[in-house]
């Protein structure tokens, strides 16, 4: 088998910049390696996803209960270990997961009591990595943003166009109680946490990249 390097973080926090400079680091270093990103919204797969951020089920994130939103990414996720990369990662090959189920994790527990977050949390490692079977991560590096800065770059993402945010990105204080769950479950499941703020900012990119690959390549 390959391995499995998730990037996880709040929306705005930098995933897809940082997965792509990981990628080029290990090109650069001869090892073989592919980007992987979820959703996929290009694939049919994502339907019931693309009709639950947009709206469909609810205008509110707790309008769907975390157990049946998490359903509709694990189908997402298991379609493309299907179809697309599984030959890849069971060829030895080095994924890089812009997201994963560790999102799940991140923003289904905020809809629970923090009582429910562990019963959780064990309901949805053992669905995905044990009844569904996808592979579970090597390592899951977490970029920590406060929820005001990702908020302010998702603006600037959208031309300050608030109404192109999905149901997520759009609810500030859905946003607060996802980043603690995140902080709660970096700890509780040894997530490597890297600090990506500085003095109300995000830090410069190189200096964060230079975290992850040396975060990554400890799980290699």
């Amino acid at each position: 088998m390959g391995k499995l390097i998730v990037i996880e973080g709040l929306d705005g926090s930098g995933k897809a910049t940082q997965s792509a400079l990981l990628q080029q680091a290990f090109e650069r270093e001869g090892i073989a390696s592919r980007k992987i990103s979820f959703p996929n919204y290009a694939s049919p797969s994502s339907a019931l996803v693309r009709m639950y951020l947009g709206g469909k089920f609810g205008r509110r994130p707790d309008d769907v209960n975390a157990y049946a939103a998490s359903t509709f990414y694990a189908v997402d996720r298991f379609a493309g270990f299907k179809t697309d990369w599984g030959g890849f990662y069971e060829g030895g090959g080095v994924l890089i997961a812009d997201r994963y189920t560790t999102s799940n994790a991140v923003h289904q527990c905020s809809k629970l009591p923090r009582t429910g977050w562990d019963a959780y949390l064990d309901w949805l490692f053992d669905f995905e990595y044990g009844k569904i079977g996808i592979p579970a991560p090597d390592a899951v590096l977490y970029l920590d943003v406060d929820p005001a800065v990702s908020q302010r770059l998702m603006s600037g993402r959208y031309g300050g166009r608030e109404e192109k945010k999905d149901i997520h990105e759009r609810d500030v204080v859905y946003l607060e109680k996802s980043r603690a769950a995140a902080v709660y479950c970096a700890d509780r499941l040894g997530w490597c946490s890297i600090r990506c703020c500085r003095d109300g900012a995000m830090r410069p990119l190189d200096e964060i990249a230079a975290e992850v690959l040396a975060a990554a390549r400890q799980a290699l």
